[in-house]
């Protein structure tokens, strides 16, 4: 499982994106979104760099992630 902490989301619509981002990468992964903290948890067989590159990719800055 990963932790990342991502800027620019706040909204439903961020939330499908960047969940959408890291089932493209993963369609098995389990992705929840805290807005309010601006945290992502994925639970994926991705690898960490190939999930952060996923969500930047679609737009959304990630400045912080590690494996918990």
């Amino acid at each position: 499982m990963y932790e990342l902490k991502v800027e620019g989301m706040s909204c439903g619509h961020c939330v499908k994106s960047v969940t959408n981002a890291v089932q493209e990468v993963d369609r098995a992964a389990t992705v929840n979104v805290d807005l309010a903290n601006k945290t992502v948890k994925v639970e994926s067989s991705a690898g960490l760099d190939a999930v952060k590159n996923a969500i930047s990719e679609a737009g959304y800055p990630v400045v912080a992630g590690n494996a918990l």
